[in-house]
């Protein structure tokens, strides 16, 4: 393992319903809008949501040649739940449609998946301590 490396700084997405991504990232998930950025003629450009420490989701704004991207080599925004329930409960509550789950994964995780207002697929993930995931990171000992 490569011990300069730190996490996931962040994931970006380019978007044309920037309210409804920050109102499902924000609102809804919440986390927390931590900034904006200009482009260099001072219009909007990126939305920075920050999930944690210093990991963040980045929204660009929809502009010719920046589209959002459908299909592609994306596969999926992976969130790291504490309590996977509740986070299947809240989501459904605010109307959001859980596709898959919950349930547990070959990996012995517990997860669920949902899309954000542009599709793209979130697998919301609660770690079990008998994962390879939990061994991995030395979280049970074994």
């Amino acid at each position: 393992m490569n011990d300069n490396v730190v996490g996931i700084g962040h994931t970006a997405y380019t978007t044309d319903k920037m309210a409804d991504m920050l109102n499902f990232y924000c609102d809804i998930l919440g986390f927390e809008h931590a900034f904006s950025l200009n482009d260099k003629e001072g219009k909007p450009w990126i939305e920075y949501i920050r999930v944690a420490g210093c990991q963040f989701i980045e929204l660009f704004y929809a502009k010719e040649g920046f589209e959002p991207k459908q299909g592609g080599a994306y596969s999926h925004l992976c969130i790291e739940v504490k309590d996977l329930m509740a986070m299947d409960k809240h989501l459904k509550a605010n109307n959001i449609e859980v596709y898959w789950g919950p349930q547990q994964g070959m990996d012995k995780n517990w997860q669920c998946w949902a899309k954000d207002p542009n599709g793209n697929p979130i697998e919301f993930m609660q770690i079990d301590l008998e994962s390879p995931h939990a061994k991995a990171a030395g979280l049970t000992g074994k």
